[in-house]
């Protein structure tokens, strides 16, 4: 097995694993400290991370009778200022998502209080630490960790002796809470957070990531060297803390990632391709001009043993990654597919490629709009579209006057709405409405109709606040009773877990619970990214290649999306617009495929293909049927334009083209 680099104990779980195996850790102390005769003292954590945990603590409550009387909390942290029955208070998310389900007595709760006169908070957070103190110190503390690193609210430059107190928040980790407040403006500038020293006292510490996003943070909290810039890095000197983490959030751990450099590895075929790649790379040569030195200086001489030589190791590695790009020629044909799509743009801005080459293919296709995207609508966009239906009204003379009342009544509510607070219904329905049509303009960009769009509007979705409910019957009875109805042989959902408030991974729950229960056979199940990041080319089963005109016309189906144009509410991580993601990460990996020496493409989307939870058979294309002469490797090339290592394909990806003597199609 693998070595590691890792400073501080890791263990890798399955997102649902992590909050089970946390909240029967939290149970074993509590009962333990019962049994003492004394409280059981819990550090506890707010965010999304903790809420699977908090989920399973009530039914260890509910069901198993899990005593919370003898318990006394002590929570991390709140934004200062803020009122405690604010929708983005610490406060009201811990009694609504934990306290007031449990036994817990109220007096044995304690939050930082953000609603405090600022000459009062000192001596506040001086009071908190000696709360801690009086009831015995902390017994277990779960953390979270921020883009910064930071735990707690401890940004970059908390010094390891640092206490309860407040502080100036990070510009990286206000813009990370932007979304919460419907915009950066509303993010409150500082906030109340226990210190590194306070956290470290704990007799045991668990810190939780989930999320592709997570990956490079982890790797640096966990790998790095202690750093005042990091503030997680001080956790590798805890003699009982230990790092939980999802398969998406450890992708960056030396152990996952490049486990050869760190030790002896089982080798398999998934491991051949990814190191081949990964030493592709690192080498700047394609695959098929890699020699036996390059694997032997890089940590490779056991998988160069395995073959004898690089030549034999090159070529497999070479076929299985061409045999995994599929033109439309080598797409589904006249079969039933149902697209679960999280928001109403997520199938256009992550598979709008393939969509259009499925449509071309004569599919019948059902998109599944899963919840209403209302919340990511702007306040202005409702008032330009009531400033239409009131011009709207007045030419086609609609004049009982109900249009002028339900307009009046909507623009005086947005007058006087406050930052973050619900929509009314009326309001809520009009941007879903909004959302609605541009999907059903998006997926028309493709030549597909009004009928092909199913919006499913889920129960779990509508709460009309950035914190959604967990899914319930309902979200799984709704989506089964799609399934049954349309019998899919394809079924596309989202593979992308990392959208700033888990709608995403939500989503795909409602969907594979439905499909446990759906009594056709197993559907072919395609994972599609690309709102958030895209897969990797040895993580992909599929490459699909897209012309110059294909990517044009999917970037104008995300066009159609009008209220995510220009600023998208809730942004994520990054600053761009989804089009422009999609088009750098689409063109990125048909520059990468072009580096490792297979063909050029202008274009490519990539999926994760299951069924049964394992990945489908792919026929392996021979090295020999690819091998172009020289004459027409750059046949294709447009003046000026630079060389890749691969033949330049057609800028129609479906066009007939002779390559090495054989009639192939993209």
């Amino acid at each position: 097995m693998a070595q590691s680099r890792e400073r501080v104990p890791v263990q890798i779980l399955e997102h649902d694993q992590i909050a089970s195996t946390l909240a029967a850790r939290i149970a074993e102390v509590v009962r333990t400290a019962n049994s003492q005769g004394r409280p059981a003292v819990l550090g506890l954590a707010t965010g999304s991370t903790p809420i699977g945990i908090y989920r399973e603590l009530i039914r260890m409550h509910r069901e198993e009778g899990l005593d919370f009387s003898n318990v006394v909390t002590f929570n991390l942290d709140e934004y200062y200022p803020m009122a405690p029955d604010s929708i983005h208070s610490y406060h009201r998310y811990m009694w609504e998502n934990l306290f007031e389900h449990i036994n817990i007595p109220r007096e044995n709760v304690h939050l930082p209080r953000g609603d405090l006169p600022r000459d009062q908070v000192e001596a506040h957070c001086d009071a908190y630490e000696q709360a801690i103190r009086d009831a015995g110190g902390i017994d277990f503390q779960i953390l979270g960790i921020g883009k910064t690193g930071h735990i707690g609210f401890n940004e970059p430059g908390s010094g390891v002796e640092s206490r309860t107190r407040l502080l100036p928040l990070d510009t990286v980790t206000r813009r990370d809470a932007a979304a919460d407040f419907f915009g950066e403006d509303n993010v409150p500038t500082e906030a109340i957070t226990m210190g590194v020293a306070s956290i470290l006292d704990a007799r045991e510490i668990a810190l939780i990531a989930t999320g592709e996003h997570k990956a490079r943070v982890i790797q640096r909290a966990v790998e790095g060297e202690p750093d005042p810039d990091v503030a997680a890095t001080y956790l590798q000197s805890h003699p009982n803390a230990t790092f939980y983490l999802d398969p998406a959030a450890a992708a960056e751990l030396t152990r996952v990632k490049t486990p050869w450099v760190v030790g002896e590895v089982r080798w398999t075929r998934e491991l051949e391709i990814r190191a081949v790649i990964w030493l592709s790379q690192a080498t700047g040569k394609s695959i098929l001009k890699l020699d036996n030195y390059d694997y032997r200086e890089h940590h490779l001489s056991a998988l160069l043993a395995r073959y004898g030589s690089a030549g034999p190791l090159n070529g497999e590695v070479f076929n299985a990654l061409i045999s995994k790009i599929r033109g439309k020629s080598k797409l589904p044909e006249g079969r039933r597919i149902i697209v679960f799509s999280p928001h109403p743009d997520d199938d256009v801005i992550s598979m709008g490629g393939i969509l259009n080459k499925l449509h071309q293919n004569g599919n019948e296709i059902v998109v599944a709009y899963q919840t209403s995207g209302n919340i990511a609508v702007f306040d202005h966009e409702v008032r330009r579209y009531l400033d239409f239906l009131r011009r709207f009204g007045r030419d086609f003379e609609l004049g009982d006057g109900r249009i002028e009342a339900l307009t009046g009544q909507i623009e005086n509510f947005l007058n006087e709405k406050h930052p973050g607070q619900v929509d009314i219904p009326e309001v809520q329905r009009i941007k879903q409405r909004i959302r609605e049509a541009e999907a059903v303009s998006g997926i028309e960009t493709f030549g597909m109709t009004v009928e092909q769009a199913c919006f499913l509007n889920l129960p779990f979705y509508q709460t009309g606040k950035v914190r959604k409910d967990a899914i319930g019957p309902r979200d799984v009875e709704i989506t089964l009773q799609l399934l049954e109805e349309h019998r899919p042989e394809l079924v596309f959902v989202a593979g992308d877990l990392s959208d700033p408030h888990g709608t995403h991974r939500m989503c795909l729950e409602a969907v594979e619970t439905a499909l446990s229960q759906y009594s056709g056979p197993a559907p072919e199940l395609w994972y599609y990214r690309g709102a958030w990041q895209e897969w990797g080319v040895s993580e992909a089963d599929v490459l699909v290649p897209l012309s110059e005109d294909e990517l044009r016309l999917k970037i104008l189906a995300i066009y159609k999306h009008q209220s995510q144009k220009d600023k998208a509410p809730f942004p994520g991580q990054d600053d761009r617009e989804f089009w422009e993601r999609v088009e750098e990460r689409n063109t990125g990996t048909a520059r990468i495929v072009d580096a490792l020496g297979l063909p050029e493409y202008f274009a490519m989307e990539a999926y994760v293909v299951r069924r049964d939870g394992k990945p489908l058979e792919v026929e392996t294309v021979s090295t020999s049927a690819l091998g172009a002469p020289p004459s027409m490797r750059r046949a294709t090339d447009r003046p000026g334009q630079a060389s890749g290592t691969g033949p330049r394909l057609p800028a129609d990806t479906d066009e007939v083209t002779e390559i090495g003597g054989q009639t192939t199609r993209g």
